[in-house]
């Protein structure tokens, strides 16, 4: 039913005399207006626009790039690859669960650092898990170079902690744990991983803006995952709970990249988001009306 029209069975009849009157009426052209985009303008804005110049005609039919004019500002070329992994536009993702979070995770890390820091100048005040992320900083810090640093802290951490799932360990669905919390239980899923490496690399000297912690679903296994990207060289390489070795644009194939979260914030990655699965670190604090997942689609080849 169109908008502004009764429904059929509400209309009045008309008798055959009004239908033999109404069809000898002449027709009569409806009155049109035409009007330019300036003119608009111009009553909006209040700047008084001339309407005498040329008036440029929209067309529906093909037209050469010289013949297209437009009055709009010229806006700045959007760079392509970006400068983010999965050569990605990224933005600013709404305030919920994953800030949370992800805010609560930092906060911990800064009691980690003062911790750590006291350790450092005195051996004598060192816990057994301040003492290890100390040694392990100061392993990563004489390396010879940025690569062989992350490849370092990548086997350390994944040497030190044992792969068990939050519904083991705490028995909830997902749960952030500081570096320190997860060196001294020895424990921890793929987000405990990367944030370990992620603090053990600031502190070894790496640029936070080389550093995001990666959400992804990983459509090979049809599980959400966490992984930590490190910026060398210009290019992002991921440092994977999974894998000894640094993992490239070869390696992530079956990567579908959700959120990037780093001293920033959390993003989301400019990917359709209709076609984009929740990941399990968004739902598992949301409302039970809100903590469905949508379904998950096949991955575009991406490339980090």
């Amino acid at each position: 039913m169109l908008c502004g029209t009764a429904p059929a069975d509400a209309r009045t009849k008309k008798s055959p005399s009004e239908s033999a009157i109404e069809s000898s009426l002449p027709v009569t052209a409806p009155q049109v207006r035409f009007f330019t985009i300036n003119a608009v303008l111009a009553k909006h804005d209040g700047l008084r626009r001339s309407a005498s110049g040329p008036v440029e005609m929209a067309s529906t039919g093909p037209a050469s790039p010289s013949a297209v004019a437009s009055d709009a500002p010229a806006l700045p070329a959007i760079p392509t690859p970006t400068d983010e992994p999965f050569g990605l536009m990224t933005f600013r993702a709404p305030e919920g669960v994953l800030w949370t979070k992800w805010r609560g995770v930092e906060a911990a890390m800064d009691v980690d650092a003062g911790s750590v820091g006291r350790c450092n100048r005195d051996d004598a005040r060192c816990s057994p898990s301040e003492r290890r992320f100390v040694a392990l900083m100061r392993s990563a810090r004489e390396a010879g170079d940025a690569r062989t640093r992350a490849e370092l802290v990548n086997r350390a951490v994944n040497d030190a902690v044992r792969y068990v799932t939050d519904y083991q360990q705490h028995g909830v669905a997902d749960r952030w744990t500081s570096p320190l919390q997860t060196l001294r239980s020895g424990i921890g899923d793929c987000e405990d991983y990367a944030i370990a490496k992620y603090a053990l690399l600031r502190a070894a000297g790496a640029d936070e803006a080389d550093l995001k912690l990666v959400l992804v679903r990983d459509l090979a296994v049809r599980q959400d995952h966490a992984v930590l990207a490190v910026r060398l060289d210009g290019r992002w390489l991921v440092l994977d709970n999974r894998r000894a070795s640094l993992l490239d644009g070869r390696d992530l194939q079956s990567f579908m990249p959700l959120f990037a979260i780093d001293h920033r914030g959390v993003s989301l990655f400019a990917a359709p988001y209709a076609a984009r699965p929740h990941h399990e670190s968004e739902s598992d604090m949301a409302p039970a009306a809100d903590a469905g997942t949508a379904a998950a689609s096949s991955a575009l080849p991406l490339q980090l």
